[in-house]
C-alpha cells in the first residue's frame, strides 16, 4: 500500500504543451485504427477480388494476434527504466515498424484472390506488431501524468479533439485518395504511413516533460500481473462495456463503404458519411467533459451509448426514407461516438489510477496491454462480422475491371450490417455500463490517505 500522511496531495496539473505532445500521438492510434477498419475489408473484396468471409478473416487474424503480443508489451513497458521514462522508448519502437508496414499493405500486389489475401494478411500483422508497440504505452501514460479525476478528463479532451482529426482525415481524405483503384490505394498507404511516422515522432518528443506519478516499478511475473488485472471488477466491467461500444463502431465502420455504395447508391459518399460521423467530435468534447462532471462519467457513457444506438436504428430506414435520414442519423451516431470515445479513456485511466493506489505498484502497462488486445481483436472482429453477413446474404466479390451487379438478398445484408447489428451490440454496453461502480467518489475513498484519530 501507499503510505500514509495526513496532508491531501495536490492534484498534477498537466501542462499544456505535453497536453499538445501526448494528444498528437493520437493521429497514429485514430489513424490506424480507422482506415483498415473503413476501407480494408472493402480494398480486399472489391479491388483485389478476396471472397467476402476470406477478407474478414485477413482483417481479424492479425489483430487476434494483439492478444498475445499487447499483455507482453505492457509488461515489458512497466518494467522498462531509462531516462526517457517507462513508456517513451517504446514509442520510438513502434515507429520504426508500423509506417512501412502500413504502406506496403496498401501496396496493391499483383495477386488477386487467396494469393493476394494471403499478402496483405502477412503485412497487416507486422503491421498490427509495430501498433502494438506504440500503443500499448502509449495508452498508460495519462494514469502516470495526473493523479486528478477531472484533470485525466481534461488532459484526454485534448488528445480527443486529435482523433476527430485524424478520424476526418481517415475518413474523409483517405477513401477520396483510395477512390476505389489500385493506384488510389497505393497512394493513399504511403502518404498516411507518412502521416503515422510524424505523429508518433512528435508524440515522443511533445512528452519529454510529462510529469511522472508516484507510482512505483511493478513485481511479479506476467501471470500475477494480468491475474491482479483480472481480479480487479472495474477494469473488468470497464473493458466488457467498451468491448461492445468497439465492436458496435467496428462494425458500423466496415460497413460504411458498402452502405454509401450500395445503399446511398454512391461510393464516394463514404467521405461525407465519416464528415457528418466526426463532425460531432470536434466541438462536442467540451460539452461530454461538462456532462461527466454534472452526470458522472458512468451517467454520460450512458446517454452516449443511447444516442449512438438510436441513431444506428435510424439509419436503418434509409431504404425507405432516402440519403437525407442517413447523414441525419449518422450524425446523432457521431454525438454518441464522441462521447464514447472520451470517457472510454478517462475511464481506463481511473481504473489504472486506482490499482496503483491500492497496490503501490505501476501496472498500468499491463492494464493497457490487455485493454488494447481486447480493444483491437474487438474492433477487427467488426470487419469478420461484416464479412459473415455479406457472405450469408449473397454478396459478390469483384475488382474494378469486372464489376457486377449484387442480389437483393446482399443488399439487405449491407442495411442490417450497418445499422441493426451495431445498435443491438451498442444496447449491450448500455446495460453493462449500469453496472460499472468507480465513480469519482468511489475513486477517491481509494486514493485519499485516511486522517489520523
Amino acid at each position: 500500500m501507499l503510505p500514509s500522511t495526513t496532508a491531501t496531495p495536490r492534484p498534477q496539473v498537466v501542462s499544456r504543451g505535453v497536453r499538445l505532445g501526448y494528444g498528437v500521438g493520437s493521429f497514429c492510434t485514430a489513424s490506424f485504427t480507422a482506415i483498415p477498419g473503413l476501407l480494408l475489408l472493402f480494398y480486399l473484396t472489391n479491388v483485389l477480388a478476396v471472397p467476402a468471409w476470406l477478407a474478414g478473416v485477413v482483417v481479424f487474424a492479425p489483430k487476434a494476434w494483439d492478444l498475445v503480443l499487447n499483455p507482453l508489451v505492457g509488461r515489458w513497458s512497466d518494467r522498462t527504466t531509462s531516462r526517457w521514462g517507462p513508456r517513451r522508448p517504446w514509442l520510438l519502437a513502434g515507429a520504426a515498424v508500423l509506417p512501412v508496414a502500413f504502406a506496403v499493405t496498401f501496396i496493391g500486389p499483383p495477386l488477386k484472390g487467396t494469393p493476394a489475401a494471403l499478402f496483405v494478411g502477412l503485412f497487416f500483422l507486422i503491421a498490427a506488431t509495430g501498433y502494438a508497440l506504440y500503443e500499448v504505452p502509449y495508452k498508460a501514460m495519462p494514469a502516470e501524468m495526473t493523479d486528478d479525476y477531472h484533470e485525466r478528463t481534461s488532459l484526454l479532451q485534448w488528445r480527443m479533439i486529435f482523433i476527430a482529426l485524424a478520424v476526418a482525415l481517415s475518413g474523409i481524405v483517405a477513401p477520396a485518395i483510395a477512390n476505389g483503384t489500385l493506384d488510389g490505394y497505393r497512394l493513399m498507404g504511403f502518404i498516411f504511413a507518412a502521416i503515422l511516422l510524424a505523429s508518433m515522432l512528435a508524440s515522443f518528443f511533445g512528452t519529454r516533460r510529462a510529469p511522472l506519478t508516484g507510482s512505483t516499478e511493478s513485481e511479479g511475473t506476467l501471470r500475477t500481473q494480468i491475474a491482479a488485472a483480472r481480479a480487479s471488477k472495474p477494469f473488468l466491467w470497464l473493458l466488457g462495456l467498451s468491448s461492445a461500444q468497439t465492436l458496435g463502431a467496428g462494425v458500423m465502420l466496415a460497413g460504411a463503404p458498402y452502405f454509401a455504395a450500395y445503399t446511398l447508391g454512391d461510393p464516394e459518399a463514404t467521405s461525407l458519411l465519416f464528415a457528418v460521423l466526426v463532425g460531432p467530435m470536434l466541438f462536442t468534447m467540451p460539452l461530454w467533459v461538462w456532462l461527466a462532471r454534472k452526470l458522472d462519467k458512468r451517467g454520460a457513457m450512458i446517454l452516449s451509448g443511447s444516442l449512438f444506438m438510436s441513431g444506428a436504428l435510424a439509419a436503418g430506414l434509409t431504404p425507405f426514407a432516402g440519403p437525407w435520414l442517413a447523414y441525419s442519423a449518422i450524425f446523432v451516431v457521431g454525438l454518441g461516438y464522441a462521447g464514447l470515445q472520451l470517457l472510454q479513456f478517462s475511464m481506463l485511466a481511473d481504473v489504472i489510477a486506482h490499482d496503483a493506489a491500492v497496490s503501490g505498484q505501476r501496472r498500468g502497462g499491463v492494464f493497457t496491454g490487455l485493454w488494447t488486445a481486447v480493444e483491437s481483436a474487438v474492433s477487427a472482429l467488426g470487419a469478420l462480422v461484416v464479412g459473415g453477413v455479406l457472405a450469408v446474404g449473397g454478396f459478390i466479390s469483384s475488382d474494378p475491371e469486372h464489376p457486377v451487379t449484387q442480389p437483393d438478398s446482399a443488399l439487405s445484408a449491407v442495411v442490417v450490417a450497418e445499422t441493426i447489428i451495431p445498435a443491438i451490440i451498442i444496447l449491450s454496453g448500455v446495460l453493462m455500463t449500469l453496472k460499472y461502480r468507480l465513480t469519482a467518489a468511489h475513486l477517491d475513498e481509494a486514493v485519499t490517505p485516511p486522517r489520523p484519530a
